[in-house]
């Protein structure tokens, strides 16, 4: 047994898988979609001679997915020796035969019945013996390959999601740098607009006045603990990404607080370069929160 941790791995919801078991029975042919869900929902179409197998079916899938919209079809094509000769049921051919003839003496319109009708009547040919054991493990065996393609082709996706998000990310944590630098320089600037505007009307205003209204202004355009909480959710979602298993539910929760300390930091900007980080932050917080609902 291989030791060491299984490697992070963030999964997309939406996938496709198709497989095949060819043996001397037959064909028994996989089909599998998933797309984003809130949680697991499976849906099943299963041929009549494996119907019994539905309780396996989703157990196998339950441990491999957590969450996701899946389409699962089987199908089964016999093979022509596995169908040998055709046989037919001679007593319920002749009970056919006589109803029709008892049916045309009441009504002598009626038309003679064809032989493609007699064999199409339920239980004239009769099926061959079918192992449906042997069957039934060939169609597990194949949903397993079948779910580990799908499984595969989810985390290729996920890994170009988280790929595009971390992207994202960086430019989130960029622009929140950015934001912390130009709320020192905000500051400054109001002070030296009021102090400009006081020269204009020629008003001398108390020195510690003007602090306390420079103070005042400080701590209403303070978005220092803005930052600080952007800061602890963009180093919270690359701890999500770092770690295995679904990360969906949590980095759609991310998104949530992510998009409230933007809005925040939007409604105290008194600076048109501020205003223009929340905004920019915010539609990179969008640009991910589509993305993020593909995640499992």
């Amino acid at each position: 047994m291989k030791s060491g941790k299984t490697p992070p791995q963030t999964a997309s919801m939406t996938a496709f898988a198709r497989h095949e078991a060819v043996a001397h029975w037959g064909t028994l042919t996989w089909e599998l979609r998933s797309v984003n869900h809130r949680y697991l929902d499976i849906s099943l179409r299963l041929p009549e001679e494996l119907r019994s197998l539905e309780p396996r079916i989703r157990e196998l899938v339950n441990a491999r997915l957590a969450r996701g919209k899946v389409d699962g079809t089987l199908r089964f094509q016999p093979s022509e020796a596995s169908a040998g000769t055709i046989e037919m049921n001679a007593e319920q051919v002749q009970r056919l035969l006589v109803a029709a003839d008892h049916l045309r003496h009441h009504a002598q319109d009626i038309a003679q019945l064809r032989t493609i009708d007699v064999l199409r009547w339920p239980g004239v040919i009769k099926a061959a013996a079918l192992d449906v054991e042997s069957l039934g493990a060939a169609a597990l065996e194949a949903l397993s390959a079948t779910l580990a393609e799908l499984v595969a082709t989810r985390n290729r996706e996920g890994a170009r999601l988280q790929e595009f998000m971390l992207a994202r990310l960086q430019s989130m944590e960029e622009m929140a740098g950015k934001a912390k630098e130009l709320f020192p320089e905000a500051t400054r600037q109001f002070r030296e607009r009021l102090e400009a505007r006081l020269k204009e009307v020629k008003t001398q205003l108390d020195p510690a006045r003007l602090e306390q209204e420079i103070v005042l202004f400080a701590q209403k355009a303070d978005v220092t603990e803005e930052i600080d909480r952007l800061t602890a959710h963009f180093a919270e979602i690359r701890r999500v990404f770092s770690q295995p298993g679904p990360a969906g539910r949590r980095l759609d929760f991310l998104m949530q607080e992510l998009n409230r300390e933007a809005n925040t930091l939007s409604s105290k900007s008194t600076d048109t370069r501020l205003t223009n980080v929340a905004v920019e932050l915010k539609v990179l917080i969008e640009q991910m929160r589509e993305q993020v609902q593909n995640i499992e």
